[in-house]
């Protein structure tokens, strides 16, 4: 799906079972972001609302994040260039944590933590907000966010993207 869905500004349900179901819709998302191409997405992105993220940093090191959550984040913050499977063709600088804690499950359901930084710790803020209903481009400023807006717009008009 793809911007301005209002599914994208919903807040996914917690994945309650951990089953062959579930493995599948990790393996579609995988198949839909590297088709994209991008190096994130969450299960709302393909209009399935449930806490589950993929994400591919590097060629076949796929992580999968089932109920992630921030649990810390540092008082330092970094600036990164984000964009989204979403709302493709369109690029913009964000301010995030530059540090950050979540826990999460696997797809058995086993609890997990896992601390970040860097490029990792931008991803895990930009999917976790993507799953409590927070587009990235509310993280911009009104001016640059109508700026951005307009630019996908016109790509879109223009046919250059989908």
């Amino acid at each position: 799906m793809t911007y301005p869905d209002p599914r994208l500004l919903a807040v996914a349900e917690p994945v309650t079972e951990f089953d062959a179901a579930l493995r599948e819709l990790a393996d579609d998302l995988l198949d839909t972001m590297r088709a994209a191409p991008g190096v994130g997405i969450t299960a709302p992105h393909i209009g399935v609302p449930k806490r589950l993220v993929v994400l591919e940093l590097q060629r076949d090191d796929v992580r999968i994040y089932v109920n992630p959550r921030l649990v810390w984040a540092s008082q330092e913050k970094s600036r990164h260039t984000e964009g989204s499977v979403s709302m493709p063709g369109v690029v913009e600088e964000v301010e995030r944590h530059s540090e950050v804690e979540i826990a999460h499950q696997d797809l058995d359901g086993v609890e997990r933590t896992e601390r970040a930084d860097g490029f990792l710790a931008v991803c895990h803020q930009h999917e976790i907000d993507q799953l409590d209903g927070i587009f990235w481009i509310q993280r911009l400023s009104k001016l640059k966010r109508d700026r951005l807006i307009k630019r996908y717009e016109k790509l879109r008009l223009a046919g250059r993207v989908r």
